[in-house]
């Protein structure tokens, strides 16, 4: 019997298409649905981008009357949720940019990267009361550490390693190639391996006698 050969892709797109061309054609039931199921990691990405919870919320909302004004832009090429990132992802960044002032608490000196050196700006940013973890002293640090990355860092390791998207659907959301996504997503993970390691340094050495 010759191998089945599949389609990648295809059964895990179908279902949300069905959504999609229902909500089209008034069914605002369908498109609720959609917006249950991916209100949440929309937020996600919007917090871990913007380092605040009040924007996050606003965003998450814009995201999806964006989305639904533009529901005959999306074509099914991609998986709805990846589509609904790139929103997410622009109107987050489009945040930052407008932002007219900074406060940053800051653990360490900025960090060189490609896109220069980039003021860390924490004072905004509270965990999600989700993310448990972030009540241990070792998460705080974490969380900081990778809100200290710069913005394009920041997303891409966002969506890679936090929210499990493939580096194809990253690429996709973030309208970026396939190399670059990787090439960001290894200098992000260097940049917290070698924070998080001053900072373990600095810690065993402050408690020497």
């Amino acid at each position: 019997m010759p191998p089945v050969v599949e389609q990648p892709g295809v059964e895990e797109v179908h279902p949300d298409v069905a959504l999609v061309d229902a909500a089209r054609h008034g069914d605002t039931a369908a498109f609720e649905k959609l917006v249950r199921q991916y209100d949440r990691q929309i937020f996600r990405v919007a917090q871990h981008i913007t380092q605040n919870r009040e924007d996050a919320e606003d965003i998450t909302q814009d995201v999806f009357m964006k989305a639904y004004g533009k529901l005959d832009q999306f074509q099914g090429n991609s998986k709805f949720s990846t589509w609904l990132t790139r929103i997410a992802v622009n109107e987050s960044l489009m945040r930052l940019r407008k932002r007219k002032t900074s406060r940053t608490v800051s653990m360490d000196q900025d960090v060189q990267t490609e896109e220069g050196s980039i003021p860390r700006d924490f004072a905004d940013w509270t965990p999600d009361p989700e993310q448990q973890y972030g009540t241990s002293e070792l998460g705080e640090i974490l969380q900081k550490t990778i809100a200290g990355l710069s913005p394009g860092f920041r997303t891409v390791f966002t969506l890679r390693d936090i929210e499990n998207l493939s580096t194809e659907e990253t690429a996709t959301a973030l309208g970026l190639s396939v190399p670059a996504v990787k090439s960001r997503l290894l200098r992000a993970r260097l940049q917290l391996r070698e924070r998080l390691s001053r900072y373990m340094k600095r810690k065993d050495g402050s408690i020497k006698p």
